[in-house]
């Protein structure tokens, strides 16, 4: 019979939840990784339609000009 453990496991295309914790942490990464980048995605898309934004906060103009400096 063929033995598996609970993070190789899958149901409908997801993972199940796994007891190590190098897997949480990887996991964790993995997710601000992908929110940062949707994050200044969506900053950079805001600058470019409304450029009267340009100056209201200091974070926001530093994200929009380092994702265009990147690009």
């Amino acid at each position: 019979m063929n033995e598996t453990t609970s993070s190789e496991t899958q149901s409908a295309g997801r993972r199940i939840a796994s007891n190590d914790p190098a897997d949480t942490v990887d996991r964790s990464l993995e997710r601000r990784a992908v929110l940062r980048s949707r994050h200044a995605q969506s900053l950079t898309r805001l600058m470019e339609e409304r450029a009267d934004l340009r100056g209201v906060h200091a974070l926001a103009d530093f994200v929009d000009d380092a994702v265009r400096w990147t690009a």
